[in-house]
């Protein structure tokens, strides 16, 4: 009997060694304490106003809410910044009459990553996603601003994931 108290021991304590560095976000050590996110400039041919305010801060959400960093405004152990590089609406199908029966609403944003502490992380990638929606309906208003939250909502938690989960 003492025996198996033993073996229940050691597993025991072999589990629960093994889960010593996870956290629900999925990130690891992050070997930073504060994070930057710079104002990502609109440089797309088709400009929606406000959509780079919205975006930034979305970002700088994500991080605070995903991580124990704290939002600086200037020297930060990790900066993000970049650019919305492309928004385009596309014609997905057609009816018969040559009419557009879905549009797709696409977003391309590029992000410069640098981490002060670990040079070998940094990075500069394009990041996009997309939104379909019928053909007949016009992108403005709330159904604009429930389009980029899908939208940004997906490339937000790819940067996250690229920077901070390692996914």
């Amino acid at each position: 009997m003492n025996k198996l108290k033993y073996l229940i021991v050691i597993l025991l304590a072999i589990t629960l060694n093994s889960c010593g560095a996870y956290n629900f976000t999925g990130t690891g050590k992050i070997d930073a304490k504060t994070f930057q996110v710079n104002y990502f400039q609109n440089n797309s041919p088709l400009v929606q106003p406000g959509i780079e305010r919205t975006f930034t801060l979305k970002l700088q959400d994500i991080i605070q809410n995903q991580s124990n960093l704290n939002l600086v405004r200037t020297n930060g152990d990790l900066t993000y910044e970049g650019e919305i590089t492309n928004y385009t609406i596309t014609p997905m199908a057609a009816t018969a009459d040559l009419t557009a029966a879905q549009n797709r609403l696409s977003v391309i944003i590029n992000v410069r990553y640098t981490n002060k502490n670990k040079e070998t992380d940094n990075f500069e990638k394009a990041f996009s996603f997309y939104f379909d929606y019928p053909g007949d309906q016009q992108l403005i208003g709330s159904s604009l601003t429930s389009a980029l939250d899908v939208i940004f909502e997906r490339i937000t938690q790819d940067i996250f994931n690229e920077s901070l989960a390692k996914w």
